[in-house]
């Protein structure tokens, strides 16, 4: 009787430990619209800057060459240089020098490839996510995201933005629902103005729009020529119809 019923309260006990963790994820906020413009090529550039000197070191772009990027962003020889950090070679893949063993033991998985993040996740989901990390010290990186609930990616960009604390209400009448998402407290101010960060978070999603879909550009561009013809060809048509039933009508 004795064992039975220590055996409960140790069974309770461990289970009130792990109900936090097993504790579903908060209702997040609505993603935010992210300004993309993959014309932009001064913001394609700044993009490609922050995502090599922040996101490089773990993610990788193995479906973009370097040499396709230099091409599209107009970058010459030597800025492109500066880029690529490693001595790699123009013709070679974004790719970097994690082992993958490696990136599953520092974080438990190993850091997807980001080559059409944009395709599968949306730009605002990119945009929203990237300025979505809070404190939570039930996490091994020490910060956890609205967006991607228990991610095991850690906060990139914590000195520009701050640290911050999320607040949650809890839905239903007595407060027993899930977690909703009320508003950040900033705990630890970030070096950059909160404007400044979104255009910094607005110009790395408007670049991996851009590798998703590097044939984005010369769409556009061709677009544009076809709707050129098309306009012509119609005014022509238009021209040549009334020469020839000129004389019907008359």
């Amino acid at each position: 009787m004795m064992r039975t019923t220590l055996f409960r309260t140790l069974a309770a006990v461990v289970a009130l430990g792990a109900a936090p963790l097993l504790e579903a994820a908060p209702i997040p906020p609505p993603l935010m619209h992210a300004p993309v413009n993959v014309a932009d090529t001064a913001s394609l550039q700044r993009g490609a800057r922050d995502f090599m000197n922040y996101c490089m070191g773990c993610h990788e772009l193995k479906y973009e060459r370097w040499s396709r990027l230099g091409r599209d962003l107009k970058l010459g020889p030597r800025a492109l240089r500066r880029l690529m950090f490693l001595q790699t070679k123009p013709y070679q893949m974004i790719t970097n020098a994690m082992p993958k063993a490696e990136a599953i033991k520092f974080f438990g998985e190993a850091p997807p490839d980001l080559s059409v993040v944009a395709s599968e996740k949306g730009a605002d989901w990119i945009y929203t996510y990237l300025q979505s990390f809070y404190l939570d010290p039930s996490r091994p990186t020490g910060v956890n995201n609205l967006v991607f609930y228990n991610v095991a990616m850690p906060d990139p960009f914590w000195h520009m933005q701050g640290l911050r604390r999320a607040v949650f209400r809890r839905t239903g009448a007595h407060g027993t629902g899930a977690r909703r998402f009320v508003r950040y407290v900033t705990v630890v101010p970030g070096s950059m103005p909160p404007a400044a960060f979104h255009r910094r978070v607005g110009n790395i999603t408007n670049f991996l729009v851009y590798v998703a879909n590097p044939d984005r550009l010369k769409a556009m561009a061709l677009g544009i020529r076809v709707l050129v013809f098309l306009v012509l060809f119609t005014l022509f048509a238009y021209l040549l119809k009334r020469e020839v039933w000129k004389d019907v009508h008359h």
